[in-house]
């Protein structure tokens, strides 16, 4: 049994057929296929998080907005870039999103991916000792601790009388159990075993051993799980993976990706390392059901989250999560 998400870059731009023109269409547009998705029977929506760029920055508000409009509907982020986080306020913003929404947050957090500036989190007020990527280990360190009730400040005694450091507030109890690390390789993906985290893995790997990205990715994955088995962690360890994904169902999917069905995997450099990109997964929905299900991947994953072309408007992506959806049932997931 698996749960379907869809993973959204929030992208806006006034190219030629973009239906997401502004900023504002951008926010409204994402909490409507997010009710959308939910009628469906998805599971999840979730946002990618970049500053600098035009497309979603801080999702808190647009999680808000989706809490209040759905019941059912978990949603998150796939990632937070913890290189530009003030700890205990993302600690205090997620408590209170989770208590508001009853559970269902689902934090997506990482070092982080390449930018449209340089250093950009430098801006944010954050200049790392070490490496960039050590702060955001740090961070997300003092994190994980505030959000699991650690007792991080000393008391003002004058105050509440007594002497006890003082954990960060509100509380949300079980949200601990629902941060994910998105993970680019298999030695991070131990890591977040390590730290308790849920594992994220995306449709790129920092590595290349010159096998199938599926196989590559099974790998990860399997090192998650073993890495979690012997921290002894007493939640569920769960996995996502992403996927492009887009059943040709009408002629608006077959005129913009008809022509497309290659579904190559891509190998190159990203940041002077060698990098796997996934393949996408295009055609008639019939075939598509005989290879996601082959893919070795989403096999071990707990989730599914598709990769929408969110430019291309509300309507035409909730007619692609319903045939997802629809592929979802013939392949034994539960939507």
């Amino acid at each position: 049994m698996k749960k379907i998400g869809f993973l959204s870059f929030g992208f806006w731009n006034e190219a030629a057929g973009s239906q997401v023109r502004t900023a504002q269409e951008a926010q409204a547009q994402s909490l409507e296929l997010a009710i959308a998705a939910e009628d469906i029977g998805i599971a999840g929506a979730y946002f990618r998080v970049h500053h600098f760029a035009e497309q979603q920055a801080s999702p808190f508000v647009l999680m808000a907005a989706i809490a209040a409009r759905t019941t059912q509907l978990e949603f998150g982020t796939g990632v937070v870039d913890m290189r530009y986080e003030t700890p205990l306020y993302l600690a205090e913003q997620a408590a209170q999103l989770d208590l508001l929404s009853g559970g269902r947050l689902q934090l997506g957090i990482s070092r982080g991916s390449p930018e449209t500036v340089q250093a950009g989190y430098r801006h944010f007020g954050h200049v790392p000792t070490g490496s960039d990527a050590d702060m955001a280990r740090d961070h997300t360190d003092l994190f994980l601790r505030a959000i699991a009730g650690e007792p991080i400040a000393e008391p003002n005694r004058q105050m509440v009388g007594g002497s006890d450091p003082v954990p960060i507030s509100p509380q949300s109890p079980t949200l601990r159990q629902r941060v994910w690390w998105g993970a680019g390789s298999l030695s991070t993906a131990q890591w977040a075993a390590a730290q308790g985290m849920q594992l994220m893995s995306s449709t790129l790997l920092l590595e290349d051993r010159g096998i199938p990205f599926d196989r590559l990715q099974r790998e990860q994955i399997d090192a998650f799980r073993a890495g979690w088995a012997d921290a002894a962690w007493p939640w569920q360890p769960q996995v996502s993976v992403s996927r492009s994904i887009v059943p040709l169902i009408d002629d608006v999917s077959r005129a913009y990706f008809g022509r497309d069905r290659r579904g190559a995997e891509g190998v190159g450099q990203l940041d002077g390392v060698n990098a796997r990109f996934g393949p996408s997964f295009v055609g008639e929905p019939e075939d598509l059901v005989a290879k996601l299900g082959d893919d070795a991947a989403i096999q071990a994953a707990d989730m599914v989250l598709v990769t929408v072309p969110n430019l291309l408007g509300v309507d035409f992506n909730a007619r692609l999560l319903q045939a997802v959806h629809d592929i979802g049932s013939e392949l034994g997931w539960n939507g």
